[in-house]
């Protein structure tokens, strides 16, 4: 018997024999606190607060309070949350107790410290569909040129699809881009991509958690179909200064956080940019007649600062700017003429987050926060053409984008171990500015040429309230249900949708538990795309009264098993159906016609699969094995003749392998294998032209002038996509006691030509005899440098 356990047995002794028993009878108090990591003072979200001899407990919420309501006496409290040591703690409740418990890492290797869920806290919940990404090791998986990359990640994930090759959208079981809700500290991230899709905004060196809900979505999410993605930001060492420096092939970035002057709060910050534009110069600077150049670079600024007044009331405030930009000019001259161009083409995210966080009662947490989000892009092009005295200038411009104001408030409250309730809602002000186009042209001798159409900036309202209750019945038996009830209001038109909710956990022993869960979604917003995906001219739109809002409904079935302490296999069986899905008609594009919503169809969409992920998290090697089985569909009365056709990343196997094999504490090997069977595609089974390209990506497609003749819409299955990245990891303590790492890796190691997009060569008039296949990433190494002070 440990001492522990020994001096439990004495206080209860004592509280026995003084009677004390008999005096408090029912009574009951609550200790409440928050959880956090000793070293850095930041807030453990999900740690466990457990009583292990009377097989209760809590834990806490995502800014790390808990609160739990006990009979009078003395307890065991245990706080734990992964890669943690545990700490016991003994309390006597006499009264209400506030307690911070405080818990030191362990010296486990840096993978297992990154895991955030184990497989006991899958067991024991009622969430599933989810997935936590280890972001801390991030660093140790090859990725695309060596830049680190969470949404990356995430595509090595059962159920999360990727677009094309080397790209970072994702696909979540059947959904589209558009049907995902990117949330950066809970404010609401439009566009999502760098590099016309093929990297994402978030700079890992200043994230703190990923969640990823595929399914089971608690009610406290709304808005979209078929995925929430959760981004929380790091809140900054509120013990020490320190950072992190690091150099790649196509960007830097530094991340700077430790305690603020008052030292009741703390700071983040954090900044990358691509150097492309100064490594491609070079090349893109020509001189002949004259001079031609151009370039390319993205940016990312994130802030983070919060201040603790006391232990009920801290406020935070979080930013993120980040903007692409892609620029060409030239700048001829001959004997008696001077032409000069310029084009230019611009997108970006900006959002702001103002966070309180208000501790009313040892049982009741409450968060408010008021958020702004705005996603904008514009492109154009200048010329200026002087030909002896003959001057001619045009101007063309075209923007959109989409701008929301918010405020919203969420309420915890734990009456006692056995319920979890959380309720609030939500109001948002969104302007949509759905595409604006501007020529303007002057000529010697001619008055001036402006025109300027496009659809009208409109302005809509959204509102949300939700309750949920996380309830423990018996000890096998757990069940989360809710209600989320959300409105939408555009001129005159209103839509008010009523969601249930309810997902449940039925514990077979302390190894096995089932899983199920049921979900209704409605979306009111609408993205509009017409080519794959990252496209930044792609437009955001409001249901309106001839376009109604997106409905899907979600139930899924599955099971944990952990055969070992550090094992795990998971695996989910999902059918979802989608209502009042939108697809451009045939030959439709946003720059033809000011009135969008005649260039649409809305129709039926669904999907269903199986998803299996095995985990091993101990050891030398750890890793996942992903695999998915799927089907998804689509299914419009004015397109295919009407007939269901599979989506155009419909794909029915998909297989993920991902592991890190420790040689040292210093050392370590990093390994991604994917395979995906091929996406469909539309492509011409006659042709009366002389070529015909199909693009998958945001490359325009090119058409010829003649008829092409298409039998099925995404008749075509595209060749299968595999590849294998390695990746060698090499840490040292350098003179000043700071870590450094070199990481040395390749992508696609044996080679695999991927197609990129496909077109079919026309040699003999309606005859289409030879499909060519184009490939954009060959083998490529890459190297980046990381230093932790």
């Amino acid at each position: 018997m440990n001492l522990r356990r020994i001096t439990k047995v004495l206080l209860l002794g004592i509280y026995f024999s003084t009677g004390a028993w008999a005096q408090e009878g029912s009574e009951k108090f609550t200790i409440s606190g928050y959880v956090l990591e000793q070293a850095s003072g930041d807030y453990l979200p999900g740690a466990s607060v457990y009583l292990p001899e009377e097989s209760t407990g809590t834990s806490t919420n995502v800014y790390g309070f808990y609160s739990l309501t006990l009979p009078a006496g003395p307890h065991l409290l245990r706080f734990s949350f992964v890669g943690f040591a545990p700490v016991d703690t003994l309390m006597d409740l006499r009264a209400n107790l506030s307690y911070n418990a405080q818990l030191l890492g362990t010296t486990l290797n840096e993978v297992e410290v990154s895991e955030k869920r184990n497989a006991q806290d899958q067991l024991k919940s009622t969430q599933m569909s989810m997935v936590q990404l280890p972001v801390e090791n991030i660093g140790e998986i090859p990725l695309f040129l060596g830049e680190q990359d969470i949404l990356k990640v995430a595509q090595l994930m059962p159920g999360i699809q990727s677009g094309t090759e080397g790209t970072s959208g994702l696909f979540v079981r059947g959904g589209s881009p558009d049907q995902n809700l990117i949330l950066l500290d809970g404010v609401p991230v439009y566009n999502a991509n760098h590099l016309f899709g093929f990297f994402s905004v978030f700079n890992p060196d200043a994230i703190q958690s990923v969640d990823i809900y595929k399914g089971g979505f608690p009610a406290r999410f709304g808005g979209r179909l078929s995925s929430v993605i959760d981004v929380r930001m790091k809140e900054g060492n509120a013990k020490d200064f320190e950072g992190v420096f690091s150099m790649g092939l196509v960007a830097g970035k530094f991340t700077l956080e430790g305690p603020t002057l008052s030292e009741k709060g703390s700071f983040m910050v954090s900044a990358r940019r691509t150097y492309i534009d100064a490594l491609t110069r070079p090349f893109t600077a020509l001189v002949t007649d004259g001079e031609a150049g151009g370039g390319y670079f993205f940016q990312d600024f994130n802030f983070k600062v919060n201040h603790r007044f006391n232990e009920n009331h801290r406020i935070f405030a979080s930013c993120y700017l980040g903007d692409d930009k892609a620029a060409f000019r030239s700048d001829y001259s001959f004997t008696y003429a001077e032409e000069r161009t310029q084009s230019e083409l611009k997108w970006g995210n900006l959002t702001g987050a103002l966070r309180w966080n208000w501790r009313i009662t040892p049982k009741l947490f409450a968060n408010t926060t008021a958020n702004y989000s705005r996603y904008r892009m514009t492109t154009g092009f200048e010329s200026y053409y002087n030909n002896a005295g003959d001057i001619s200038e045009t101007q063309y411009a075209y923007s959109s984008g989409i701008e929301d104001v918010a405020l919203k408030i969420d309420v915890d409250y734990l009456p006692n171990p056995n319920h979890h309730v959380r309720f609030g809602g939500q109001f948002i002000n969104h302007t949509f500015t759905p595409g604006v186009n501007q020529f303007y042209n002057t000529e010697s001798g001619a008055p001036p040429l402006e025109i300027k159409f496009g659809n009208a900036i409109s302005y809509a309202d959204e509102w949300a309230v939700y309750v949920e209750d996380d309830w423990q019945i018996g000890t096998r038996f757990k069940v989360n249900a809710g209600f989320h009830v959300s409105g939408f209001g555009f001129d005159s038109t209103q839509y008010v949708s009523a969601q249930p909710r309810i997902s449940m956990r039925w514990a077979a022993n302390e190894r096995w538990s089932w899983k199920a869960s049921y979900v209704w979604m409605t979306q009111y917003i609408h993205l509009l795309s017409n080519v794959g995906i990252g496209l930044p001219t792609d437009l955001w739109l409001p249901t309106t009264k001839s376009v109604t809002p997106m409905q899907a409904q979600q139930v899924a079935l599955g099971w944990v098993f952990e055969p070992a302490k550090g094992y795990s296999l998971s695996m989910e069986g999902y059918y979802k159906n989608m209502d009042n899905v939108l697809e451009y008609k045939n030959g439709a594009s946003f720059f033809a016609n000011s009135n969008w919503e005649q260039l649409v169809e809305q129709g039926l969409g669904w999907s269903y699969g199986l998803e299996v992920l095995a985990e091993k998290k101990v050891g030398d090697f750890t890793g996942w094995i992903g695999y998915t089985l799927s089907w998804s569909w689509r299914q419009f009365d004015e397109l295919n003749s009407g007939e269901k056709f599979p989506y155009r990343f419909d794909r029915r196997h998909d297989i993920s392998v991902s592991g890190i094999y420790q040689l040292s504490q210093m050392k370590s090997f990093g390994l991604v294998w994917v395979y995906g069977t091929g996406a469909a595609a539309s492509l011409p089974v006659a042709n009366y032209g002389e070529v015909q390209h199909y693009s998958m990506t945001p490359i325009p497609q090119v058409f010829s002038n003649n008829l092409a003749y298409y039998e099925n819409r995404n008749g075509y299955r595209m060749p299968a996509y595999h590849r294998l990245d390695l990746s060698y990891n090499k840490k040292k303590i350098t003179k000043g006691g700071n870590e450094a790492m070199w990481s040395f890796g390749v992508y696609n190691v044996y080679n695999r030509i991927n197609p990129f997009f496909l077109y079919v060569q026309d040699n003999n008039g309606d005859n289409l005899n030879e499909l060519i296949k184009v490939g954009l990433f060959p083998v490529i190494p890459y190297l980046n440098y990381q230093l932790r002070f």
